[in-house]
């Protein structure tokens, strides 16, 4: 007998580190929807979902769960969820995206779940808690609930709603600090300030959840780097979030701040010079444990990462090791990076690797007349 139409409603986008995370969406699009950085949600209506649509999607997963459950036992594998039930989804048509989306979940274990938008905490309080209830309850193998929130929205919540909302099962909260610098948030119409990116995270932390924390390099431009750095290191200093994830600018035509670097009112950073400011920003960092990670494409130098304070000189040490290399090795080493063949610094050591991005970096200057940088450019937004 073939599976029931099963479907649930999923949105655009989740932080690299929920991957394996099954994705729910509770709210639509994004509320401020401003940022000149941001190219995700741009002509979309911000909308909170009701409390029906939410159940009939928790109750789609729990249905899919339970079918799942029947084709394990079928298998004789005793309800366990496992490689042989995905593999028996992915290859049998009675199985729509959703199903195989969910097997690929619960195979994994993770027990992790993502909840969507970019702000699901603009929701009524009552309404997320008995929402993140009603989801634990209909899906037991559930370990960790996450969420995006904007500072702004977490800084008008009382301490006594937040702790609501963990204690219903929301586990750990990412915020897109960006920048500590008012002048740079204001400048990218970030909707938020310094003061209640300090509040917002204070009040996390004491709610007992964990919090993370995207800082993105470069977004001051040439102009106000330094001021970028700095100010976003004072701020996290302020608070001590549990991690710190590194999100380096990219300017992709379809945001407003190309407009801006088109026109002239913002020049964009060197990939250089952004290591300069990144390494500025964490020399600055004091008094903290938080893990800092740089887990994007979009970072040039993924080997940047470790826990406060233990970790700090080898950070540092990563990005010194990065101007220890000749202009021509740093060409080849961000050409290799933005074209996803490099991992790390030591891969440049590899000589048939390195072979191969002298020959593709021969090949890409004849073609474009010499203009290597053009072509880095564009290989670092396709991960936009």
């Amino acid at each position: 007998m073939e599976p029931p139409v099963m479907t649930y409603e999923q949105g655009p986008i989740r932080p690299p580190s929920e991957a394996g995370s099954l994705l729910l969406r509770f709210t639509r699009n994004c509320p401020w929807n401003r940022c000149t950085f941001c190219p995700v949600y741009k002509g979309q209506e911000f909308s909170r979902r009701s409390m029906e649509e939410i159940h009939r999607d928790i109750d789609a997963v729990h249905n899919i769960l339970d079918d799942l459950r029947k084709l394990s036992w079928s298998l004789g594998l005793a309800g366990q969820m496992n490689q042989r039930v995905l593999n028996a989804v992915l290859t049998s048509p009675s199985y729509n995206g959703h199903y195989r989306y969910v097997a690929l979940w619960a195979s994994s274990g993770t027990g992790r779940v993502f909840i969507q938008d970019a702000n699901s905490l603009m929701l009524p309080v009552e309404l997320l808690v008995e929402a993140l209830r009603y989801l634990r309850s209909k899906i037991p193998e559930i370990r960790r609930v996450t969420s995006y929130a904007r500072s702004s929205t977490l800084a008008r919540k009382s301490g006594e709603d937040l702790k609501a909302i963990r204690e219903a099962g929301m586990d750990r909260i990412h915020v897109g600090l960006e920048s500590g610098s008012d002048r740079v948030l204001s400048l990218v119409k970030k909707g938020t300030t310094s003061e209640q990116h300090i509040v917002a995270g204070r009040k996390v932390i004491e709610a007992g959840m964990t919090l993370s924390e995207y800082i993105m390099p470069g977004l001051g431009g040439k102009e106000w780097s330094r001021e970028h750095a700095l100010e976003t290191a004072r701020v996290i200093n302020a608070f001590n979030p549990h991690f710190i994830r590194l999100r380096s600018l990219r300017i992709p035509s379809r945001t407003p701040l190309y407009k801006d670097t088109i026109q002239g009112r913002f020049t964009p950073l060197s990939d250089d010079d952004t290591a300069r400011e990144i390494r500025l920003f964490i020399e600055t960092l004091d008094h903290i444990s938080s893990t800092l990670t740089s887990d994007h494409i979009m970072n040039l130098l993924p080997e940047i990462e470790g826990t406060f304070p233990g970790d700090k000189d080898h950070m540092l040490a990563v990005i010194d090791r990065y101007f220890l290399l000749s202009a021509e090795d740093r060409l080849l080493y961000r050409l290799g990076r933005r074209g996803g063949a490099i991992q790390g610094l030591a891969d440049l050591e590899d000589p048939a690797l390195r072979g191969r991005l002298e020959a593709a970096r021969r090949e890409l200057e004849a073609e474009t007349g010499g203009d290597l940088e053009s072509v880095i450019t564009e290989l670092g937004d396709q991960y936009i």
